[in-house]
């Protein structure tokens, strides 16, 4: 009898049915679909009791998703340029042009206008004021009697000195105001008082230059030179006893031209300078002594008002001595002499 090969055994409780089946994947289908869940088969999984084995992510955030943007990029859409067509004049337009030109430039001829003669003629312009710059255009003249006890030399005169003829007149000068701070004069001059110096104290006042400029350094050099030898000439006529230099630019004129070369910065002081300087040296006479002051000038801001007194003090001590002996040769005195 021939072996038959027993058939598996099947188990119905194992075998789904397919209406089953497809009715199962319905219902996972629409589990899945309502719920965004794991689909139970509750036939395969026990009753659903294998869900608990399930491990599921659900979502964090509740926020909706982002839609896409809808704008869509616009494109620019030029035209060609179109050219306009230009036609050569002919010879009738060129000739009917030329005549109407003519026509109108002789009615303009004929009949002109006002604004056209307004236009046309130019505005007057004031002519310029001619600066002051030659010697005669100075009013300042010298006070140099003869045996001075002191005679206070100047660079050359301002604009307003060459105007009024006042020494040393500009309101920023502090000229009057170092002669009586140095006690030079007793009292504090006016430039009015220019020249009474030489009857009150027997002080005078000259200048280097004549020319007048509103600064002193409008001046040249060759022009402060060829001054050296005027102002030794008026010294050796009046023979004054010392010679103030108001200025350090004065002596180093004297210097270059006396010397021939240029002072060094070391060879310059303030104050009484030595005897072989003097000036209007000459037979018989050995010349006047210089003293070399600060510049007075408010434009010069080198020095301090302090450091300038200290240098004419120096100087005013001295003429407070002279000016004793001058007095007494004189037979009467100045002191507290007040000027009109």
């Amino acid at each position: 009898m021939p072996l038959v090969e027993d058939s598996p055994r099947e188990d119905n409780n194992n075998q789904i049915p397919p209406a089953t089946l497809d009715h199962d994947n319905e219902a996972y289908k629409e589990e899945h679909d309502n719920d965004n869940d794991v689909p139970v088969n509750k036939k395969t999984s026990f009753n659903g009791r294998l869900n608990q084995y399930f491990h599921t992510a659900k979502p964090t955030s509740s926020a909706p998703p982002a839609l896409p943007s809808t704008k869509q990029p616009t494109t620019r859409t030029s035209s060609p340029l179109k050219r306009k067509r230009t036609t050569p004049p002919t010879s009738t337009s060129t000739s009917a042009t030329t005549r109407i030109t003519r026509s109108r430039s002789r009615s303009s001829t004929s009949t002109p206008t006002s604004t056209t003669t307004t236009s046309s003629s130019p505005r007057p312009r004031k002519p310029p004021t001619p600066p002051t710059t030659s010697a005669s255009d100075s009013l300042l003249t010298d006070t140099i009697p003869p045996n001075l006890t002191l005679l206070l030399v100047g660079v050359n005169p301002g604009i307003l000195t060459g105007i009024t003829g006042y020494a040393y007149a500009h309101p920023s000068n502090l000229f009057w105001k170092l002669l009586h701070w140095s006690g030079i004069t007793p009292i504090r001059h006016p430039p009015s008082d220019t020249y009474k110096l030489p009857e009150l104290y027997n002080i005078g006042n000259t200048n280097i230059v004549e020319r007048p400029t509103r600064d002193a350094s409008m001046l040249s050099k060759k022009e402060m030179d060829a001054g050296v030898p005027i102002l030794e000439a008026k010294v050796r006529e009046k023979r004054p006893e010392a010679v103030c230099l108001v200025g350090k630019s004065i002596w180093e004129a004297v210097w270059r031209v006396k010397v021939g070369r240029g002072i060094r910065k070391e060879e310059f002081r303030y104050g009484w300078q030595d005897e072989g300087m003097n000036l209007g040296r000459v037979e018989g006479w050995d010349g006047a002594r210089v003293f070399v002051a600060t510049t007075t000038s408010g434009l010069a801001a080198g020095m301090s008002v302090m450091e300038k007194r200290e240098v004419w003090d120096e100087l005013g001590r001295w003429v407070i001595e002279r000016r004793k002996v001058w007095e007494m040769e004189k037979g009467g005195g100045s002191d507290g002499v007040k000027v009109e």
